[in-house]
């Protein structure tokens, strides 16, 4: 389910809508598990969300989630919670991309939601399709592309040369996007960033 209709009638709805999936703070990122406890997975978890979200800047951001805390949350990031009531990642994206085109958005930018680094999701931009891809250049870090193409989405490993594909399939441009802030994914403990992101405060990743 999208936005009601007093959040799409926010001020701050613009032509490209952010779409940030986040299933839950909770249980996620378990191969962290040998380097980070429960709790500090779900701080580090929120944290990089927190950069993601204010790495939008001035454009709007939707949640895409069906957990109510994670809801409650993006409410107090400044961004709208948008439910699918879907399970697994390319089903949520696909309803939620099709709610931000009814929303009026004519394009859009799917971010994931454990870039700790990430700075401007603006940059990813183009013409069609345009992806940030991680640093092996395997994944889809961050997506833009415009609204009602009937674009397939294949997130998972080897999403980049897929997104690609999906790209030339509808014949529509394609632009990668290198920027080492929103390469940068973790998956794993080798990825886990710098105590420097862990101790900065609040505000240090609010874009003011």
């Amino acid at each position: 389910m999208a936005p009601s209709d007093s959040e799409r009638r926010d001020p701050k709805t613009h032509d490209t809508i952010v779409l940030v999936p986040i299933r839950s703070f909770d249980g996620a990122k378990s191969r962290l598990a040998d380097s980070l406890g429960p709790l500090a997975r779900r701080a580090l978890i929120r944290r990089m969300a927190e950069t993601v979200v204010a790495a939008a800047h001035d454009l709007s951001v939707w949640v895409v989630t069906d957990d109510d805390e994670v809801a409650d949350w993006a409410r107090t990031r400044g961004a709208l919670s948008c439910t699918v009531g879907v399970i697994g990642l390319n089903p949520a994206v696909t309803v939620a991309a099709t709610a931000a085109a009814a929303a009026g958005a004519s394009r859009i930018i799917i971010a994931h939601a454990d870039l700790p680094y990430a700075s401007d999701l603006r940059v990813v931009t183009g013409t069609g399709v345009a992806i940030a891809p991680d640093r092996h250049r395997d994944g889809s870090n961050v997506m833009s592309l415009p609204t009602n193409t009937g674009f397939v989405f294949a997130y998972g490993p080897g999403s980049f040369e897929r997104h690609r594909a999906e790209a030339a399939r509808l014949g529509l441009d394609f632009t990668e996007i290198d920027d080492a802030s929103l390469g940068w994914d973790v998956d794993s403990p080798a990825d886990l960033p710098t105590r420097e992101f862990n101790d900065a405060p609040d505000h240090a990743r609010s874009g003011c």
